[in-house]
C-alpha cells in the first residue's frame, strides 16, 4: 500500500502487510503455534517499518536495528498467546454488545495481538537499564549494546550516559509502535475501540507496579504484602491477565467470561512472576539468560525475599542484612557471599513456602477453567500453559 509523502518526505503510517506471513492462520490455530506466527508477523512489520522510515537519518536506522535485534533476539511470546487464547474464549462468550467479529480476518487480529510484544520491549529495555542489567537473553542490554557503538565509533562523550539516552528512546519508540500496530493491523475502528479500556490500563498498571517496585527497593519495605502488590500490577495484569482481557474485548465477549480470565489471569500471572523470582536466586544462568544472584545483588524486595526476612532465625536475618543490596563502596559481591544468601533463604523455608504457593496458585487457575463452561480445547490449553508457566526453569 503507498502511501503520501510528508512534506519533509516521510510517508505517512500505513497499514502493515500480513497476508504472506500469517498466510493459513485460522481460528483454530493453538496456542503452541502463535510463538512463531507472532515471529513472523513482528519480522514483517520490521521490514515494513525500516522501509517507511529509512530517510530519516542514518543513526536513525542504527536504532531501529539495535530494536529489532532486541525484539527479534528471543522471548516466550507469552502476552500475545495468552491474548490470542482470551480471543478464542471470548468467541464463545458470545458478543456483549451484539456486534459480529466473524468477518475479522484471524491472520489481522493476531497481527493486531502481536502489537503486545513491543510493549514488552519497551518494558524490559527500560527495566534493564533501571536495574543496571548486564544482560538479558544471555545477549548484552539495550543500553550496552548503544554503549558499546559509542565505544567502538570512538565518539565525544560518554559511552555510558550515550547507551541510556538512546535505550530510553528505543523503549519509547517500541511503545509508540505498539499503539500503530493495533491500530493499523486492519480492524475495524469499532473494535479497537473495544480493546482500548483493558490497553490502556494495562499500560498504567505496569509503570504503576515498575514504580512501585523501585520505591520498595528504595524505602527498605520488607512486607510481603507490598511484593504482592509490585507482582499483580507488573507482572500478574500486565504478563497474562489483562491480555487475556484484551483478547476477551477483541472478541467482544461478555462480562462473564472476561471475569473469568482476568481471574485465571491473575492467579496465573502471580504464579508466573513467583517462579521469576525463584529463578533470578536459584536459576541456571545457561539456561535462564540471567546472572544468577541479581536481586540480591541489587537489593530487589522480592515475595521470596520478603518471605525470608520474615521467617529468618535473627543470626540469619543479620547475615542476610548485610550482605543484601549494594555494598558499601560500590564493592562486588562475592560468590560466597552469593551463595550465603540463597543458603540461608533455603534453610529459613522461605524457599519452600514459595514453591508451595506456586503450585497452589497454578491449581487454583487450573481448577477454575476446567470447572468453566469454556469449550474443551481452549480450557485444555489454558490449563497446559498455566503449568508450563508455573514450572518453568527458563
Amino acid at each position: 500500500m503507498t502511501t503520501p509523502s510528508s512534506p519533509h518526505g516521510l510517508s505517512t503510517i500505513s497499514q502493515p502487510p500480513v497476508a504472506n506471513q500469517l498466510a493459513g492462520w485460522d481460528l483454530c490455530s493453538p496456542l503452541k503455534d502463535v510463538p512463531a506466527a507472532v515471529d513472523r508477523a513482528l519480522d514483517a512489520y520490521f521490514d515494513h517499518s525500516a522501509a517507511e522510515f529509512s530517510a530519516i537519518a542514518p543513526e536513525f536506522n542504527d536504532a531501529m536495528a539495535v530494536l529489532r535485534g532486541f525484539v527479534m533476539g528471543g522471548g516466550k511470546r507469552v502476552r500475545p498467546t495468552f491474548a490470542w487464547a482470551g480471543f478464542r474464549a471470548g468467541l464463545e462468550g458470545g458478543g456483549a454488545d451484539g456486534s459480529s467479529i466473524q468477518d475479522v480476518d484471524p491472520a489481522t487480529v493476531l497481527l493486531a495481538l502481536s502489537a503486545l510484544e513491543f510493549v514488552q520491549a519497551c518494558a524490559l529495555i527500560h527495566d534493564d537499564i533501571i536495574d543496571e542489567s548486564d544482560t538479558r537473553r544471555g545477549n548484552p542490554t539495550t543500553h550496552r549494546v548503544f554503549e558499546s557503538q559509542h565505544r567502538e565509533r570512538d565518539w565525544f562523550g560518554s559511552p555510558e550516559h550515550y547507551g541510556i539516552s538512546q535505550a530510553i528512546l528505543a523503549g519509547d519508540l517500541a511503545l509508540s509502535w505498539a499503539d500503530d500496530l493495533l491500530a493499523t493491523a486492519g480492524l475495524s475502528p469499532a473494535i479497537v475501540e473495544r480493546v482500548r479500556g483493558p490497553w490502556r490500563a494495562m499500560r498504567t498498571e505496569v509503570i504503576a507496579g515498575q514504580q512501585l517496585d523501585i520505591a520498595l527497593e528504595n524505602n527498605g519495605s520488607e512486607s510481603i504484602a507490598d511484593a504482592l502488590q509490585v507482582i499483580n500490577f507488573k507482572t500478574a495484569s500486565y504478563t497474562v491477565a489483562r491480555p487475556l482481557h484484551i483478547g476477551a474485548a477483541l472478541a467482544g465477549a461478555d462480562e462473564r467470561t472476561i471475569e473469568l480470565l482476568l481471574e485465571y489471569g491473575t492467579l496465573v500471572g502471580q504464579a508466573f512472576q513467583l517462579r521469576d523470582d525463584q529463578l533470578g536466586v536459584f536459576g541456571d544462568p545457561a539456561v535462564t539468560g540471567k546472572p544468577s544472584g541479581d536481586d540480591l545483588r541489587t537489593g530487589k524486595r522480592t515475595v521470596l525475599v520478603n518471605t525470608a526476612f520474615a521467617e529468618c532465625s535473627p543470626e540469619q536475618l543479620a547475615r542476610l542484612r548485610e550482605d543484601f543490596g549494594p555494598l558499601p563502596g560500590a564493592a562486588e559481591h562475592t560468590a560466597e557471599q552469593i551463595d550465603g544468601m540463597r543458603q540461608i533463604i533455603q534453610d529459613c523455608g522461605a524457599a519452600q513456602q514459595i514453591e508451595d504457593k506456586i503450585n497452589a496458585l497454578s491449581e487454583r487457575a487450573i481448577s477454575l477453567v476446567e470447572d468453566s463452561w469454556l469449550e474443551d480445547s481452549i480450557s485444555e490449553e489454558l490449563v497446559a500453559f498455566a503449568r508450563l508457566l508455573s514450572d518453568r526453569r527458563f
